[in-house]
């Protein structure tokens, strides 16, 4: 039933569109759930927190502004401070002050830090072509990309 038929004047998400949409949310809870929970069983470490040393492992110098990194986590700042600052306690990362401007913080990924990302690479990827990408064509994949990319198109920040 639609909200005009309750007399509104708005329509729900039709069947279809409802379907997608939930399927959208249950398969990314899913998802995520079940590759962290692999990534802390196997290594000790959550998927948010493989996220940023992956980041950092990309990132030139393998170090970033905590600002920027969390844009890339999609994380607030403060978040991402509480994240950091338990991985650096546990020797993953380090923090130092920008040395250009003084105000910011930079995060830097340690030797050790690199030594447990390779370690959980193979779980993660495993985790990703085992619940995500398995029984998909390399076309299907493509497919998927490009479906994903409209959404996402509209929803980052210009």
């Amino acid at each position: 039933m639609s909200v005009d038929e309750a007399g509104s004047g708005r329509e729900w998400l039709d069947a279809l569109e409802q379907l997608a949409w939930r399927r959208l949310l249950r398969t990314n809870a899913l998802l995520l759930s079940r590759l962290d929970a692999e990534l802390v069983a196997a290594h000790s470490m959550t998927l948010a927190e493989y996220e940023v040393l992956v980041h950092l492992s990309e990132a030139e110098g393998n170090q970033l502004r905590m600002s920027a990194l969390a844009e890339l986590a999609l994380v607030s700042r403060s978040g991402l401070t509480r994240r950091v600052e338990s991985m650096a306690a546990r020797g993953l990362v380090s923090k130092e002050i920008c040395p250009s401007d003084r105000r910011g913080m930079i995060a830097h990924l340690t030797g050790l830090g690199r030594k447990r990302l390779e370690e959980a690479v193979p779980t993660h990827v495993a985790g990703v072509r085992r619940y995500l990408l398995a029984g998909l064509s390399k076309r299907d994949v493509g497919e998927l990309a490009r479906l994903l990319e409209v959404p996402l198109s509209r929803l980052q920040i210009p």
